[in-house]
């Protein structure tokens, strides 16, 4: 059997079927069926959008129009928008609420109605399921994300299947189990990696839903919209990043121009900022992993190797870690040796200590974690080498592992616009020594790795960040 979905798949029965479209090519891998039953008995095909924001290189949404086609039916996208989506403020909402705008005009363009609603999504997704055929939804990897397409799956009376749009190399593929660390998961990511990276083709939509009628938000207007989800939460929008494909493409190409060729080089200097800054829009989904990856292979260069490796391996590390273990937002979710050092040194004496109100307003006596926290404050994101520092020191400051822990998660959460999610949590949790080895040890970190602002000093102008920061 070849891989990959194929035209003219759909059986006579117009069971569900598990594999896509000749012109799509999406990889069977991709697919899973989370509800079976019989397909074609509806007016329209529903995808369910809510990881993968965008119109652009979206499996999940070719998928959808690929058996909207084969069924002679229009597709109509859904995205459920709710108040309290944990530690989101009204900063994550407004980045979200500008590329769902463009993702609306773009879907429009295709001749596919965007439907978005202020409801909770499981709930959203039975209500429009009851006129579908088939609903078609994308993968998120969290908690929330998982229950909620199980409480759809367990409510919905049509066939359910979820398309993986949001990795390279689909999760379960790359490994069947929680992985140790990048040299584990590195080999066999690599080995599947160019079966994956295949471009996208768009289908042509042969039936437009744009005629249907349903009640929607109005997304031309942010501010209205932004009451509409009663968000009063800070910090506000930042004026350095705004949501959406079209910014993140700007970025991506801007990066490829002058970035790329030095990123292996200056990736971890922060008073350069040689970084590409896809992390907002694919936190969001507002851009494909695989879109830039194929991007960056294509203009080559000796920066490609190293980008890869950041977008790929360590990425789909994170979400490897989210999906196989359950604790990955507590000091549970850490390897028994992390977790021993830390308690072991529990009590051990601490030089400074900071509450999470001194550490918020960044008022401690180190004028390079301040800068690393301001920088986060006002744009939204951190320099990736400063984010490590930064969450060692709260280690280090910080009563107890469990307080450290709990104010490093909760400020990366709320400031941070590509915090909450896999690369969010396990980036907190490799400061406490996940995907780590056990290094000498010390007081107050035990064998967990330690970093001090000499190494700052000895490897990089970290002057020159802090000026850069103050200036902002």
């Amino acid at each position: 059997m070849e891989r990959g979905y194929r035209a003219g798949a759909a059986s006579s029965d117009c069971r569900c079927q598990a594999a896509p479209p000749h012109d799509v090519m999406i990889e069977d891998e991709r697919i899973q069926v989370l509800r079976d039953g019989d397909s074609g008995k509806g007016e329209y095909i529903l995808y369910w959008m809510q990881a993968s924001q965008r119109a652009e290189y979206n499996h999940a949404l070719e998928y959808a129009i690929a058996r909207g086609n084969e069924l002679g039916l229009p597709v109509v996208v859904f995205f459920g928008l709710i108040d309290r989506f944990p530690d989101a403020t009204l900063r994550h909402y407004r980045f979200m609420l500008e590329g769902l705008g463009e993702v609306r005009e773009s879907l429009a363009e295709r001749g596919i109605l965007f439907v978005t609603r202020h409801i909770p999504p499981a709930r959203g997704v039975v209500e429009l399921s009851r006129r579908a055929a088939l609903v078609v939804c994308d993968r998120g990897y969290l908690r929330i994300q998982r229950a909620w397409r199980a409480a759809a799956a367990g409510r919905i009376r049509c066939p359910l299947v979820q398309v993986e749009s949001d990795v390279v190399v689909p999760v379960e593929t790359a490994s069947p189990k929680e992985e140790y660390a990048a040299m584990t998961i590195r080999p066999k990511i690599r080995s599947r990696l160019d079966e994956y990276l295949v471009p996208m083709r768009k289908s042509k939509v042969r039936r437009s839903s744009l005629h249907l009628k349903f009640e929607t938000m109005d997304l031309a207007d942010l501010d209205a919209a932004l009451e509409v989800v009663r968000t009063g939460k800070r910090p506000g929008p930042t004026p350095f990043y705004r949501g959406g494909f079209k910014e993140a493409k700007r970025r991506l190409d801007s990066f490829i121009r002058g970035g790329l060729d030095h990123f292996e080089d200056l990736r971890n200097d922060p008073g350069v900022d040689n970084l590409s800054h896809m992390s907002p829009y694919l936190h969001f989904g507002q851009i494909s992993p695989l879109y830039i990856a194929l991007r960056v292979r294509r203009a080559g260069g000796p920066g490609v190797e190293a980008y890869l490796e950041e977008l790929v391996v360590r990425r789909e590390l994170s979400m490897n870690f989210v999906l196989y273990n359950d604790s990955y937002d507590s000091l549970d979710g850490l390897p028994d040796w992390c977790r021993k050092t830390l308690k072991a040194h529990e009590r051990d004496e601490r030089e400074y200590i900071y509450g999470g109100k001194e550490l918020e307003r960044f008022e401690t006596h180190d004028p390079y974690w301040n800068a690393a926290q301001k920088e986060m404050v006002l744009t939204g994101k951190m320099h990736g080498y400063m984010r490590m520092y930064w969450g060692k020191k709260i280690i280090e400051w910080s009563r107890t592992p469990e307080e450290a822990f709990s104010t490093a998660l909760r400020l990366n959460n709320r400031y941070e616009l590509d915090g909450r999610d896999p690369n969010g949590f396990t980036g907190v949790a490799w400061c406490f020594g996940k995907h780590d080895r056990p290094w000498r040890e010390r007081p107050v970190f035990g064998t967990i790795r330690y970093m001090n602002d000499r190494g700052l000093r000895r490897k990089f102008d970290i002057d020159r960040y802090v000026r850069r920061i103050e200036a902002l």
